[in-house]
C-alpha cells in the first residue's frame, strides 16, 4: 500500500480562524487522513502555525510582549481549538522552529549554488509616518486588474493576481493608513522563477490532470501569464535569517526570508520536528525524498493559496536539484461565506472556531461543513441551513435511529442483542443496498469528493431508517417476537457499521456508537463488502447500553439566538 503524506495550508498565527479557514484546509485533510488510516494505509498528516511576517510583529507590539512569546501563546491557543475539533494531526508544528530555520537556509543555499537566487538592488516602499520599509502585504490600494480597493501589495484577494506594491493605485500604509510613502533603494534576494518556468510548466502538465479543476486552472493561469522573479527576503526583525555564511552583507542588515518562502518549507520542517521528538529517530527524509516512490502527497488549501503551492513552492523544490518530494494532488476549495458576505472579526460577523465549540460539539460542525464543502463553487453559511441539516441528517436520520433501536430493544428484550430468527428477503435486500452504498462512499472518499461522500454516508443512514419502517418491529413484536428480534439485531449491526464508517466525519459520535456494544475483541477499522451484506458483526447476546442523545435538535429559539449573537442576513 502507498504511504500517504498529507498537509493542509498552515493557519497564520495571528488570530483565531473562522469556519471558512477550517473547511478549506484542516478539516478535509483530517477527514481524508482518518479514512486512509482506517483502510490500513500508513499516513502522516502534518500541519503547523505559520508564524513569520509583519502581522505577528504588530500583534505582539499591540500586546506589549515579545514576538516569540506572542507566537508561542497563539500556537497553544490555536492547537487547543484544533484538538477541540478532533483534528488528528500526526504533528502540529511551528514555522519558527529550529528545524524550519535549518531547512529553509539549506534550500536557499542550494538555490544559490544552482544559479536560481540572485541579489538585486531594488527600490522599495518606505513609510515616513511609520519609519520603516513596508512589506508588500502592508501596503494596500486598488488592484489595477479588477478594481478591488483593498488589494494588498503582494496579491489581490479578489482576483488572486500576484502584485507588486508599485502596481497598486492609491497605495497607502496598512499600518497607519498614511499615503506619505516614498521609494528607497535596498537590496534583496530574488528567486529566479523565470528561469524555472519551463520546468514548472512541465511538472504541472504531468500532474494537474489529477487535480480538481479549481487547482489546475489557477496553476495554468499563472503559467500562461508568465512566471516573474520574486523577492524572497524582507526587512523585518522576525523570520528565518538570511545565512551569514552565504550572504554576509544582507545578514548584517538583518534581512529575513519572506514568509511565503519559508512557510511551505515548514511542511518539511514540521516532519523533521515530528521525527526529532521520536525516541527511535524516525527517518523524516523517507517522506520527502522522491526516491521513496511509495509516498503519495496530497495538499489541502483554499483557492488563494493555490498559486504558491502549485508554482512557487514547486519552483523552489525544482531549483534545489535535490530530490524533494513534490505534491501529487492539490485539493483546493472555494470560499465559505457568511450569508453571502465575508466573515469579519471587526464587525463581529460570522462564526469563528472557538465560538463554534462553545455553541455545539465538534461533530455538528464537522458534518455540516463537509456535507456542504465549497468544492465546486463558493458556498454560504446560514443558520437556517445549518439548523435544518443538523435536525434532518444528524438528529433525525442518524441519532433517532440509534436511540429508538437501542431503547426499544432494551425495553422488550433486555440489555443484550436479541437472537431472533434467520435473515430473510428483507435482510438480503438491505445487505445488498448497504454494500452498494458503502462502495459508493468509498469511491467518493478515494476521489477526495467530500460532498458526494457525505451524501453517500447520509444514504447509508437513511437505508437503516427505511428498513426499520418497513419491518416495524413495534408491530412485529405483537405477533412474532423472533421476527422483531431479528429486525432489531440487524438494526444494531447497522449501528455498529455506522460507527465504523462515519468515523472520518463524526469521530466522537462514532466512538459513542461503537462503545454502545460490549465487543472487547473487535478491532475492525473498516467494513468489507461481505460484512456489509451479512450484517452479523454484532452477534446475539452481545451486551449493549443506550448512549445519551447523540444529536440534540435545534429549536427556533436556538436559531434566533445564534443569529442575534453572530449576525444574520443583512
Amino acid at each position: 500500500m502507498a504511504r500517504h503524506l498529507i498537509t493542509s495550508a498552515l493557519p497564520y498565527i495571528n488570530g483565531i480562524k473562522h469556519l471558512g479557514n477550517m473547511v478549506g484546509s484542516m478539516l478535509p485533510a483530517d477527514v481524508y487522513a482518518r479514512y486512509l488510516r482506517q483502510r490500513g494505509h500508513d499516513v502522516l498528516y502534518i500541519c503547523a502555525t505559520d508564524e513569520h511576517g509583519t502581522p505577528a510583529e504588530l500583534a505582539a507590539k499591540e500586546q506589549g510582549i515579545a514576538v516569540d512569546e506572542f507566537c508561542a501563546q497563539a500556537h497553544d491557543a490555536q492547537k487547543a481549538i484544533y484538538d477541540g475539533f478532533d483534528l488528528a494531526f500526526d504533528y502540529f508544528g511551528r514555522s519558527s522552529s529550529p528545524q524550519n530555520h535549518e531547512i529553509t537556509q539549506e534550500i536557499a543555499r542550494e538555490l544559490k549554488a544552482n544559479g536560481f537566487i540572485e541579489e538585486r538592488a531594488i527600490r522599495q516602499v518606505y513609510s515616513n509616518t511609520d519609519g520603516r520599509f513596508l512589506p508588500d502585504r502592508y501596503i494596500v490600494g486598488t488592484c489595477p486588474h479588477c478594481g478591488y480597493d483593498k488589494a494588498r501589495g503582494d496579491q489581490c484577494e479578489n482576483c488572486t493576481r500576484v502584485l507588486d506594491p508599485t502596481d497598486l493605485i492609491d497605495a497607502r500604509s496598512a499600518i497607519s493608513g498614511s499615503s506619505d510613502l516614498e521609494i528607497r533603494e535596498t537590496k534583496h534576494l530574488f528567486l529566479l522563477q523565470s528561469a524555472l518556468a519551463g520546468e514548472v510548466e512541465a511538472w504541472v502538465d504531468e500532474r494537474a490532470d489529477n487535480w480538481p479543476v479549481l487547482a489546475s486552472s489557477i496553476a495554468r493561469k499563472w503559467l500562461t501569464e508568465g512566471l516573474h522573479d520574486r523577492a524572497i527576503t524582507r526587512d523585518l526583525d522576525w523570520g528565518v535569517p538570511v545565512p551569514a555564511d552565504t550572504w554576509p552583507d544582507l545578514a548584517a542588515e538583518g534581512k529575513v526570508f519572506y514568509v511565503w518562502f519559508d512557510a511551505p518549507i515548514e511542511y518539511i520542517g514540521a516532519t523533521k520536528e515530528w521525527a526529532d521528538q521520536d525516541p527511535e529517530n524516525r527517518d523524516w527524509r523517507s517522506w520527502w525524498w522522491e526516491s521513496d516512490k511509495d509516498v503519495r502527497y496530497t495538499q489541502f488549501m483554499g483557492k488563494d493559496n493555490v498559486p504558491f503551492h502549485s508554482v512557487m513552492f514547486p519552483a523552489t523544490q525544482l531549483g534545489t536539484r535535490a530530490p524533494w518530494k513534490k505534491v501529487d494532488v492539490i485539493k483546493a476549495f472555494n470560499w465559505l461565506n457568511y450569508y453571502g458576505g465575508k466573515f469579519s472579526t471587526s464587525q463581529r460577523r460570522g462564526v469563528f472556531t472557538h465560538d463554534a465549540l462553545e455553541v455545539l460539539p465538534a461533530d455538528y460542525w464537522r458534518y455540516f461543513m463537509m456535507a456542504n464543502a465549497p468544492e465546486s463553487d463558493d458556498a454560504s453559511f446560514t443558520w437556517e441551513h445549518f439548523t435544518a441539516t443538523v435536525n434532518k441528517d444528524l438528529a433525525d436520520t442518524l441519532g433517532n435511529f440509534v436511540n429508538r433501536v437501542l431503547s426499544f430493544s432494551r425495553k422488550r428484550f433486555g440489555d443484550a442483542v436479541p437472537a431472533g430468527g434467520e435473515p430473510g428477503e428483507a435482510e438480503r435486500v438491505l445487505g445488498a443496498e448497504i454494500a452498494r452504498l458503502l462502495a459508493e462512499y468509498e469511491e467518493h472518499m478515494e476521489a477526495i469528493q467530500f460532498r458526494k461522500a457525505a451524501a453517500a454516508l447520509r444514504a447509508l443512514w437513511s437505508a437503516g431508517n427505511s428498513y426499520l419502517e418497513e419491518k416495524a418491529p413495534w408491530l412485529e413484536i405483537k405477533t412474532d417476537q423472533d421476527a422483531a428480534a431479528l429486525t432489531l439485531r440487524t438494526a444494531m449491526n447497522l449501528i455498529h457499521l455506522y460507527a465504523v464508517v462515519s468515523e472520518p466525519f463524526i469521530p466522537a459520535t462514532a466512538a459513542a456508537m461503537r462503545a454502545a456494544f460490549d465487543l472487547p475483541g473487535s478491532t475492525a477499522t473498516w467494513v468489507t463488502a461481505e460484512e456489509a451484506r451479512t450484517l452479523a458483526e454484532v452477534p446475539a447476546g452481545t451486551p449493549f447500553t443506550v448512549p445519551p442523545v447523540l444529536f440534540a435538535k435545534l429549536t427556533d429559539d436556538d436559531l434566533e439566538a445564534y443569529k442575534t449573537r453572530f449576525g444574520g442576513a443583512e
